[in-house]
């Protein structure tokens, strides 16, 4: 076995559109387990980088999620994002309990149903943006306004309180380091505010997404009121971080790569097949998630991992391997369908894939149907991109149509 390395400082910051990190990239290319260190954390940790074993990490025992609570561990952001109890932190049994729960509301059934509000919503921000002078920012029109939209009503949240949700979540998303109390203020506030929800909707169920949750049972198991709460407050971050992100990337690569908005004009019933690999190309946040630790050592690749390390993996390099992936770094809008990791893999894959990719399918479908001529009003080059954040997106995309 090779001894411990030491650790290569990574502040995984880069933010130049959606080009691969070169950090990234040059870990990817060195032969086993590379030692991190990250900006915030107490500790170091392992990287693994290759599709296969960020497959092993993620479905081997042997590294938990959940032991990972009480520490200060490694990571990106001054404040720790997940809470506790989440299902994001928890290992199986407990996590697979709440996971199978959980997805009985998101059967084929109920997203067809939350589709037709999905896009009623997205009809109406296209209207509006129809109406304005041109060029309009499809940002502000679209990618922001939907996502958060479309969570906000599928959980039923009235809508005086959307202002103040949507800032507590851009406070829990920021990276800079006088930001942890305004972070760790904003996650009290939102488990609050959804625990206060959970409870109305047990007095009054509607059919909202929570009173689906709060229904959903396996024998006399169901889930208890901190549960719901802290599923609502993952599924509003989650809901709104990865498709507001997705729909403004997604965008802005159909906008300046006139061959794959042509694709989808002339063969548009590949739609879900290209947006899946748009989905594995896009480079979808900075650097890594929340990570794992060793229960026992475990050897990888020519290294030891001792009981107790903690190891991240990337999925963002797991899409690009060249082993999994030929010419991984080519848009192939005829690629055959290999799965990607963009939304997790193993027990903790997004319990809302199906919600997520039903908002992508009619966002960008509706675009495209509704604004032939869309095009981008700027060059490429002066497109702003976000920088305060985990998150990999443009701030704004001026278009004309």
């Amino acid at each position: 076995m090779k001894p411990g390395k030491e650790a290569i400082t990574c502040p995984f910051d880069f933010s130049e559109a959606l080009e691969f990190d070169p950090s990234l990239a040059a870990l990817m290319a060195r032969e086993s387990l590379t030692r991190i260190r990250l900006p915030y954390g107490e500790a170091d940790a392992w990287l693994v980088t290759g599709f296969e074993g960020v497959r092993q990490v993620t479905t081997d025992q042997r590294f938990s999620r959940a032991g990972i609570i009480g520490s200060d561990y490694p990571r990106l952001t001054p404040e720790p994002i997940v809470s506790p109890e989440s299902i994001n932190v928890m290992d199986p049994p407990h996590s697979s309990r709440l996971r199978h729960l959980a997805s009985q509301a998101f059967t084929p059934r109920h997203v067809e149903e939350m589709r037709h509000t999905i896009a009623g919503l997205a009809d109406t921000l296209l209207d509006e943006m129809a109406a304005q002078d041109q060029p309009a920012d499809l940002v502000r029109y679209l990618s922001n306004p939907f996502p958060q939209q479309t969570i906000f009503d599928l959980l039923s949240i009235p809508r005086s309180d959307w202002p103040r949700m949507q800032e507590y979540v851009h406070q829990l998303l920021a990276t800079g380091p006088d930001s942890r109390h305004t972070a760790a203020a904003a996650k009290a506030e939102l488990r609050a505010y959804f625990l206060d929800l959970v409870e109305q909707r047990r007095r009054s169920p509607g059919k909202d997404l929570i009173s689906a949750l709060a229904a959903a049972k396996e024998g006399d198991d169901t889930f208890s009121d901190e549960e719901l709460a802290v599923m609502a407050l993952t599924l509003t971050l989650s809901g709104q971080d990865t498709a507001t992100c997705q729909i403004s990337n997604i965008a802005y690569l159909l906008l300046t790569r006139p061959e794959l908005m042509e694709h989808l004009r002339q063969r548009p019933e590949t739609l879900t097949d290209v947006l899946n690999e748009l989905l594995r190309y896009i480079p979808f946040r900075k650097g890594v998630g929340i990570p794992r630790v060793a229960r026992e050592d475990v050897e990888m690749d020519g290294v030891r991992i001792r009981a107790g390390d903690f190891v991240h993996v990337s999925y963002l390099t797991a899409n690009r391997d060249p082993e999994r992936y030929p010419e991984p770094h080519t848009i192939d809008p005829d690629r055959a369908g290999a799965p990607h990791m963009t939304f997790g893999w193993g027990g903790h894959r997004c319990i809302a894939v199906p919600l997520a990719m039903a908002e992508l399918e009619v966002a960008i479908g509706l675009l495209l149907e509704r604004f032939p001529g869309l095009r981008l009003a700027i060059p490429p080059q002066e497109v702003r991109w976000d920088t305060e954040t985990i998150r990999r997106f443009p701030i704004e995309l001026p278009v004309t149509w």
